[in-house]
């Protein structure tokens, strides 16, 4: 399956966050190597924005032979429809750059529950039960485009795929429950502080070798710092 994952350095609340530091690896290119983990993802695509201040983030591309895709910085949805315009990906996985702990083992299971299924999307964040910095949202690639008339509204095309969710009813739409609610809990990078949060998690389980309790592990060791 394709992964798509969404880039850009301006971010409001911390700018270029994208490519910060986390113990010598940038936050990018820390939910690549996590993603590039599955044994479901076939393609890695970072889809950024035409905008000179992304220059930066396709010059990392390049130079880690990582795939990208420019588009719009704030029509997100028309990125996505002329990135899976050039690709005929037939289904793709929508990460944020956001999420440096982005379990591969659970990209993998949602996939394995989408292949299994015919919902026409998957996700994990309507309603949300696993932390922020978790979220997973796979495609079908012909529903995601057959909308694009339909989506006009700014923020239904910053926010790539709140059409979908505020028009629930019209689509096969299933969430991915956890078992546990982490719904308040957060593994992303938003701010100066998550920056520090995420060090102290990188330090403790850069060297992990397993997958399968991973995301468990995590979050314990997060809520005792």
């Amino acid at each position: 399956m394709l992964a798509i994952i969404q880039a850009r350095t301006s971010s409001k609340r911390l700018k270029g966050k994208v490519l910060k530091k986390i113990n010598k690896k940038f936050l990018l290119e820390r939910v690549i190597n996590k993603v590039s983990q599955s044994n479901r993802i076939s393609r890695i695509i970072v889809a950024t924005s035409i905008e000179k201040t992304d220059d930066k983030i396709v010059n990392f591309c390049k130079k880690q032979k990582i795939e990208f895709f420019r588009g719009s910085l704030n029509n997100v949805y028309e990125r996505f429809f002329n990135l899976l315009k050039n690709t005929k990906a037939k289904s793709f996985i929508r990460i944020c750059a956001d999420s440096p702990f982005i379990d591969s083992y659970l990209i993998d299971k949602c996939i394995n529950f989408y292949n299994r299924n015919k919902y026409g999307i998957v996700t994990n964040v309507s309603p949300r039960s696993f932390p922020k910095g978790q979220s997973i949202e796979i495609f079908n690639s012909k529903i995601f485009m057959k909308h694009a008339s339909k989506i006009k509204k700014k923020r239904h095309q910053e926010h790539v795929t709140k059409y979908f969710y505020e028009n629930s009813k019209k689509f096969e739409i299933k969430n991915f429950e956890y078992i546990k609610d982490y719904s308040k809990l957060n593994l992303s990078v938003d701010n100066q502080k998550d920056i520090k949060l995420a060090k102290k998690i990188a330090k403790k389980f850069d060297n992990y070798k397993g997958r399968k309790n991973l995301l468990d592990k995590m979050v314990n060791y997060s809520m005792k710092i």
